[in-house]
């Protein structure tokens, strides 16, 4: 295609996207769905490096039973299954009751999005936002796209517009994630993966199950669509909904987004990267594995982490549960220095951390968790400077710990550091360098780290004085030719994590 042509194409697109009229010199670059003009957008934008730290959280209808986990939906299908025994235990039986009887009993109650953005924001996030969408294939937005939706049903609230609206009251960046590339279903073909979890669908599938169903409306809960590429149609609509009607700084996606055609994910981000730039915005997207261009988009990585600083910017979305991401009860919670230690363990690798949190069924966020985020956001109202808006140092840190391998990807996100493991960040002018010891301290002891002797630029990093961030007091500091030591002030030590600035000349 010739340059004139490739001109007229895209006078075209334009005219019937957002009419002639409005058309002028003075619009915002326009993206193409092309990974070359994608890669045009700035993936990571200095407000996402800065801010280090957000928070979304899983809810809807699977909450209600509280047991097993948010694959609920699918297990429940599974003849024989743990949650399949405990559902016809406790509900009866599937094709009586269904995934759809419990959204009637999702009534959230209790949500109030001013006390959650509070809770969010006192934590020290700086974006946040819900799972939009889960696997189950039910909208936590006011949806003209799909009929199962939180405005229509259940709590009948938009909760995303509720929240999103509470969060901009606070000057927090929004997020939606979308898990729903999963909901279409593509076993009906598949006998070999017929009343089983088949992995590239949500629901199990066999004509048998009350999944097979061919309810014009069921079927859109079940992904029951009549062909791939009306369910990847309506995957498409239902995130352009959200960009349109809500405008996210952030849009996040789980794994499986691979099942989607790459032209209707190339189009999807063209079009979110067209809004924001309309609306003002530096966006961002984030996605798992390969399933989005590395220049357009953040990798995640769930449950983990890199082992070593990378040189672009990356996310792990972690949870507040042992290991569970929906409310289940009677489930464990990290304790918050387990939680904290290995976020600071993100951030000094050039990571920023998505937590999540689990509601209960009424939106009621437990005392336990809350108790993780106001211990965390304690510890940022005086640490946060050594965080919020620093880059990494030309190394991660030292210690003893032993990272294990995470159960999904990278390094896991629950290493057990104690006082004699060290991080560093250092500002983005370079004019100070943060020293992180993963534990409580004891005072007068002469900790030793190998030499710090470089910039984040590799030039040499004269040290003027050091203090500890907590108290302002001076600590004594000597820097040798093998190691550099600091004697442990006499202080009142946090039992998290304690932060040393050293200020250069």
């Amino acid at each position: 295609m010739n340059i004139l042509s490739k001109i007229t194409n895209l006078i075209l697109v334009t005219g019937i996207a957002f009419g002639c009229t409005n058309s002028t010199a003075d619009d915002p670059e326009k993206y193409e769905a092309t990974w070359e003009s994608l890669a045009k957008h700035d993936a990571t934008p200095e407000w996402f490096q800065d801010a280090k730290f957000g928070i979304y959280f899983h809810w809807g209808p699977y909450s209600v039973p509280a047991y097993g986990s948010a694959w609920y939906p699918c297990n429940m299908y599974i003849k024989g299954s743990n949650v399949n025994k405990f559902h016809e235990e406790n509900f009866g039986d599937i094709n009586e009751f269904g995934y759809q009887d419990f959204i009637p009993m999702f009534t959230a109650e209790h949500f109030d999005p001013e006390d959650w953005a509070e809770l969010f924001s006192q934590a020290g996030a700086k974006f946040a936002g819900p799972v939009a969408q889960h696997h189950d294939g039910f909208a936590m937005w006011n949806s003209q796209v799909n009929p199962w939706n939180a405005q229509a049903m259940g709590p009948k609230r938009d909760i995303l517009g509720d929240m999103f609206q509470a969060l901009k009251k606070r000057n927090l960046k929004t997020l939606a994630t979308f898990h729903h590339a999963r909901n279409g279903q593509r076993n009906a073909s598949t006998p070999e993966n017929w009343g089983r979890n088949g992995f590239n669908s949500h629901y199990p599938y066999h004509p048998d199950l009350p999944t097979a169903t061919k309810d014009p409306k069921l079927k859109m809960l079940f992904g029951n669509f009549d062909t791939e590429e009306e369910f990847n149609q309506y995957w498409l609509q239902q995130v352009n909904e959200v960009v349109d009607q809500y405008q996210p700084d952030m849009i996040w996606f789980d794994s499986w987004l691979n099942f989607i055609p790459a032209s209707y994910r190339k189009e999807m981000l063209a079009h979110f990267f067209n809004e924001g730039a309309k609306n003002g915005q530096e966006v961002v997207s984030c996605h798992k594995q390969n399933d989005l261009s590395m220049e357009s988009s953040v990798l995640d990585f769930e449950q983990g982490g890199r082992r070593d600083i990378y040189p672009t910017p990356w996310m792990t979305d972690i949870t507040l549960g042992e290991h569970k991401w929906m409310y289940v009860e009677g489930h464990p919670y990290k304790s918050s220095s387990l939680v904290l230690r290995n976020m600071i363990d993100v951030w000094s690798k050039n990571g920023i951390v998505l937590l999540n949190v689990s509601p209960k069924a009424n939106g009621i966020i437990n005392q336990e968790q809350r108790s993780i985020l106001k211990d965390i956001g304690d510890w940022f109202k005086i640490y946060g400077e050594a965080v919020y808006g620093t880059r990494p140092y030309y190394v991660f840190g030292y210690g003893n710990a032993k990272p294990s391998q995470s159960s999904h990807d990278g390094q896991s996100a629950k290493v057990k550091y104690t006082a004699n493991d060290v991080r560093f960040t250092i500002s983005k002018d370079n004019k100070s360098v943060y020293l992180f010891v993963l534990g409580k301290p004891k005072t007068g002891k002469r900790m030793k780290v190998r030499p710090l002797g470089l910039h984040r630029n590799c030039t040499p990093t004269p040290i003027k004085r050091m203090i500890d961030l907590g108290t302002s007091k001076e600590v004594k500091w000597e820097m040798k030719t093998d190691n550099f030591y600091f004697t442990i002030p006499d202080a009142d030590h946090n039992m998290m994590a304690n932060v040393y600035k050293l200020e250069l000349e």
